[in-house]
């Protein structure tokens, strides 16, 4: 049967370290009842009649998802750090709750170096920040296994040390697994009475199982970026309202011995904004909005974004400087 462990020492917790994403999940819940009649009508002489089926009814059973995404794709490393985390997101798309089990792996095949798992090595991101942090909550299988909803996420660190003979440009890839408390398999498998409140559950397009894989970039370099925004509305004050200009600072920051080859800066443009024509700068030169020859470009496609080819870094090429401006709508 189902497991309903709770997360008891989290009850507020859960607030902070579980969400909802928009709908993703299979349909109606499970153990929604269906029913369905019928009716004939006709006419014998004068007289109306009305002849009614039987009722027949299908409980719909629950369907077994789950989605793991990695959140951070590839994080920047040196030899030897301790307690570098990436980030994933697990979601239930499945139709009913679930409690699912989390497992972690760095022995990867194909990459160049296995990263070493810290004690712990999984953390529930209690506090939103998206790194590793005092008051995350560390993941016990068995104890605290996530409890998710239809269509609820949480938000898990995965957490290494990196080995000290590691070299420049090596990678090594770890991997965060989530599964169904309730079982696995080949999408169809079936649970006889194992789905929320007794109905049936099957495995669904995920075999009710999903992994994600992150990798960890050995570099001498790495880049930073800091952003800072000035409001100047149509009265001549910093007040946002409609019609103001907002111009975003964003300053690149180059560490380290290494070169950052084809660096490129990209941003969409915020919603609820228009995009300032011709005000794209790079290191204090306009560039223009179209794709040509320099090194910036607006595309008005959705999304709407900027972009701002910088090429190699080095820290000998010093801060890199971007702006652009947008009104609000």
């Amino acid at each position: 049967m189902k497991s309903w462990r709770s997360l008891s020492a989290a009850g507020a917790l859960a607030l902070c370290i579980f969400g909802s994403d928009p709908a993703f999940a299979v349909g109606s819940p499970a153990g929604t009842v269906i029913n369905n009649t019928a009716e004939v009508t006709y006419s014998v002489g004068t007289v109306n009649a009305t002849a009614t089926s039987n009722m027949v009814s299908v409980t719909v059973a629950e369907i077994l998802d789950v989605v793991v995404t990695a959140q951070t794709p590839s994080v920047a490393v040196d030899a030897g750090e301790t307690q570098r985390e990436v980030l994933y997101r697990v979601t239930n798309t499945g139709n009913g709750t679930e409690t699912f089990l989390l497992t972690m792996t760095s022995v990867i095949a194909g990459d160049q170096f296995d990263p070493v798992p810290a004690t712990p090595a999984i953390y529930f991101d209690t506090d939103g920040s998206g790194d590793l942090s005092p008051g995350d909550t560390p993941y016990v299988a068995g104890s605290n296994d996530p409890v998710l909803g239809d269509d609820e996420f949480v938000n898990v660190l995965v957490v290494n040390d990196i080995p000290a003979g590691v070299t420049d440009t090596q990678i090594g890839r770890t991997r965060l697994t989530a599964a169904s408390r309730t079982g696995t398999g080949t999408p169809g498998t079936l649970f006889g009475g194992d789905g929320d409140g007794g109905v049936d559950a099957l495995a669904g397009t995920t075999g009710a199982d999903g992994e994600a894989t992150s990798e960890y970039l050995v570099t001498d370099v790495t880049l930073s970026i800091n952003q800072t925004q000035a409001v100047l509305n149509q009265f001549g004050g910093a007040t946002p309202i409609p019609g103001a200009r907002v111009t975003y600072t964003f300053v690149i920051d180059v560490t380290g011995a290494g070169s950052a080859a084809n660096a490129a800066f990209t941003n969409d443009i915020p919603a609820n904004t228009t995009y300032v024509a011709g005000s794209l700068q790079y290191n204090g030169a306009t560039l223009t909005d179209a794709a040509d020859t320099d090194a910036g470009e607006f595309a008005a496609a959705v999304p709407a974004r900027v972009r701002v080819a910088l090429g190699t870094l080095t820290t000998a090429s010093g801060p890199q400087t971007v702006t652009f401006a947008v009104t609000i709508n």
